[in-house]
């Protein structure tokens, strides 16, 4: 049996949430690899609608859920998720959520900076959420993150506060934003730790006893391809490395555990915040696609902007996420539109392009280079067989095969967990 990573082929909120809660209820252990409470997942459970943003999504279906070290986790966020899935029937405990010990946490200190930071960029924001990802990300890198094993100790505390607080409260001044004190901070994690520390656990150890007893593993990202810190639209990117390939790495395990990958994308394009987006759409068909999709964020609320598929970057996802497999999401979106557009090349400076560029001022300046494909008129929502799609439907699916260079393995008609259409089992690969 093979285990599953999902990533997203996009800028983020493709629908992964819908994805991993159908792909989670034949999996055994579900598991969170990078990111923090920046990311945002939608789940439809018969007339329950579950919005989480740190939770493994298989704690909807009742698995065992893994926050791995590769996650940056805010206690308080953390707490507070649970308590609001707890209110609608659904509850954590130390035996269905497990976080790795040497995970980083996010503190107040880090969403200040965050949002101080993002203040003084003006028109030059990057679009964080200001939650402070980044600055704890930052922190892990420079040795000098508070992980979750050290609440269990006051003695190191103490002193990674002072050195924590001598770099963050210097930038924080410089800023002119309130700077922080160290007994309060303290006080924080003193409080939060006996709420926390009981879900600590060597994680890396469950992983592996899971490993080689032959049970599924999902592995579930946060955010997108498009957001990697690496590989994606940088700077306009998230903190972390969203690729498959660092599934192992932000779980405690080898660089073989992605097994297949699942890369999820809209069958248009969406993006929140700033940023290039060639393809974007500002008439009437870009307003109704954001209408029909209830394209907003799951964590901000913000409107997405919306534009049509875009090939190139998809097929750039594609290749450094080591995407095996597409899952096709919100074809229904489409439903009805005369005419389709799908992008599939760029003109740069006079010339014709087929790859994104990695410098910011040349992704600013591409222009799309469209393909126009007839539509649909006939419903595909809540479509649940391949042969009751429309045949131009149809016709667009192979076409965006074609173009990326990799199958559409699973095509999502609605929200709803069981409208899903499968053309080949992830698990089985």
């Amino acid at each position: 049996m093979s285990n599953v990573t999902v990533i997203g082929a996009q800028w983020g909120d493709e629908g992964k949430g819908k994805i991993v809660d159908w792909l989670a209820s034949r999996a055994d252990i579900v598991v969170r690899f990078q990111g923090g409470h920046n990311a945002g997942h939608t789940l439809v459970v018969g007339n329950q609608v579950y919005k989480l943003s740190l939770l493994p999504s298989g704690v909807v279906s009742g698995k065992l859920g893994i926050i791995g070290n590769g996650v940056v986790v805010d206690p308080q966020a953390l707490l507070a998720e649970i308590g609001r899935i707890k209110e609608q029937g659904l509850i954590v405990t130390p035996d269905t959520l497990k976080i790795a010990e040497n995970a980083p946490l996010i503190l107040p200190v880090h969403g200040a900076l965050d949002r101080a930071r993002e203040a003084a960029r003006g028109d030059r924001k990057i679009g964080t959420t200001g939650r402070g990802i980044g600055p704890a990300y930052e922190d892990k890198v420079a040795r000098r993150a508070i992980r979750l094993c050290d609440l269990a100790e006051p003695e190191t505390l103490d002193w990674k506060l002072d050195e924590l607080l001598l770099h963050h409260n210097t930038l924080l001044a410089g800023l002119g934003a309130e700077t922080f004190k160290k007994e309060d901070l303290l006080a924080f994690l003193t409080d939060i730790a006996p709420k926390v520390l009981p879900f600590m656990a060597p994680t890396w150890d469950i992983l592996d006893e899971a490993r080689r007893g032959g049970r599924r593993i999902l592995f579930e990202g946060a955010q997108a391809v498009m957001l990697d810190v690496d590989h994606g639209t940088y700077p306009f990117v998230t903190s972390s490395n969203t690729v498959a390939a660092n599934a192992g790495t932000g779980a405690g395990m080898g660089p073989n555990a992605a097994g297949f990958v699942l890369g999820i994308a809209k069958a248009y394009c969406t993006r929140v915040g700033e940023g290039p987006f060639p393809t974007e759409l500002f008439d009437d068909v870009g307003r109704k696609i954001g209408e029909r999709g209830h394209e907003f964020g799951t964590v901000t609320g913000r409107p997405r902007r919306c534009g049509w598929f875009d090939a190139i970057l998809v097929r750039h996802a594609v290749r450094v996420g080591g995407v095996n497999g597409l899952a096709l999401t919100k074809l229904d979106v489409l439903d009805g539109l005369d005419e389709i557009r799908i992008c599939i090349g760029y003109e740069l400076d006079g010339k014709k392009t087929d790859r994104f560029p990695s410098s910011p001022a040349a992704q600013s300046r591409i222009k799309p280079i469209f393909e126009t494909m007839e539509g649909w008129k006939e419903t595909t929502h809540g479509a649940r067989r391949w042969a009751d799609l429309p045949a131009q439907a149809i016709k667009y699916v192979r076409r965006i095969e074609e173009l990326v260079g990799a199958p559409v393995t699973l095509l999502s008609t609605s929200p709803d967990r069981d409208d899903t259409i499968l053309m080949r089992d992830p698990f089985e690969d």
